[in-house]
């Protein structure tokens, strides 16, 4: 019997596993407990493709089946949810994650090394601290209006406020309200100080890296942006162009065609969420300064937004900008020839 592939239904404690041949015919598809899966995949012969979807725990075993010398494929699940068919169970899904690793228009995922995972746990933490400090904050303003104190938007005044509405004995704020504001302000500025901590973690990590400082010279590209960038795109290989990661990214508008007749209309927003708001926060970034610059980026950018508007403009410099550090990731190329090439291209 000769494999073809080997699909795997990731779960915590009971994984799926379904065996196709070369005649594209199902040999098993069956129920195996965590304890035995590596005693089940070593039964397979060396080099055989083993596809998962990419979903939680999954690079743990890509990497472990990597060193047993499988080849890995992880496949994006909105790639394997067709397939799946009427019913939806482990072994649908198993069966389902075969068939889709060999379509010839979907992306797998890179495995990320341990390195590129350190780097996007940082950040996950790091998110989850800034949400938590900003619902602390508006919490802390929306109870302190009742009581008719207002607090500015930003961090800045609401640190500089606080503390001058606690000491005020002439506005209406109880004992139990100041004693809430002032725990409230207590848990934003730990929650500040910890995201400054992981910001110098994540730094650190990334300059480790060895496209790190060449991406950072990107224009819009800060150390979160770089670092949202290399791990979720890792290398880049697994995109023949950077025009196919800017479509990954979701920053190509969707296409209505038919009978020969093509619509654009907004853009996609496929893949990862976070990072394509990243990008165009840093393409808002730079566009607030091309009006006073003369470089190639900005009269192209200018000349842009003044034929479709600056918001379009915006979307367009993230995906021309996503595009430049695809070829940084993936080539040795200097800076402003990458540069250059994409602008006249």
């Amino acid at each position: 019997m000769d494999i073809k592939v080997v699909g795997i239904d990731l779960a915590k404690h009971y994984f799926q596993v379904c065996v196709l041949t070369d005649e594209n015919k199902i040999h098993s598809n069956k129920k195996v407990t965590r304890a035995r899966l590596l005693d089940v995949v070593r039964q397979f012969p060396e080099g055989t493709l083993i596809a998962m979807e990419a979903c939680g725990s999954s690079n743990y075993w890509a990497r472990t089946f990597a060193k047993m010398g499988f080849e890995i494929k992880l496949i994006p699940p909105q790639h394997v949810k067709p397939f799946v068919g009427h019913q939806k169970n482990d072994a649908n899904d198993a069966r389902a994650i075969c068939e889709s690793a060999f379509r010839p228009d979907v992306h797998g995922v890179p495995t990320k090394t341990i390195e590129l995972q350190d780097i996007k746990s940082i950040r996950c933490i790091r998110q989850r601290r800034v949400e938590q400090r900003l619902a602390a904050a508006n919490q802390l303003k929306g109870l302190a209006s009742e009581y008719g104190v207002i607090i500015a938007k930003s961090f800045k005044c609401l640190r500089e406020q606080v503390p001058i509405a606690l000491e005020d004995p002439d506005n209406e704020l109880s004992v139990v309200m100041r004693r809430m504001l002032q725990d409230l302000l207590t848990e934003i500025n730990t929650l500040t100080n910890e995201i400054k901590s992981l910001s110098l973690e994540l730094e650190a990590l990334c300059k480790q890296q060895p496209r790190y400082q060449a991406l950072l010279a990107i224009p819009g590209f800060g150390p979160i942006v770089t670092a949202a960038f290399l791990s979720q795109v890792g290398s880049g290989k697994q995109f023949s162009n950077g025009r196919q990661l800017s479509a990954w990214c979701g920053l190509v508008p969707r296409q209505f065609s038919s009978g020969g007749k093509t619509k654009l209309g907004k853009i996609t927003k496929n893949g990862n969420n976070e990072l394509r708001a990243l990008l165009i926060h840093g393409a808002r970034s730079v566009s607030k300064y091309t009006s006073e610059r003369t470089d190639a980026l900005s009269r192209w950018f200018n000349a842009l937004a003044l034929r479709s508007g600056k918001t379009k403009a915006i979307v367009a410099l993230a995906n021309k900008l996503t595009r430049i550090a695809w070829v940084i990731v993936t080539t040795m190329m200097n800076l402003k020839r990458i540069v250059h090439l994409k602008l006249h291209s």
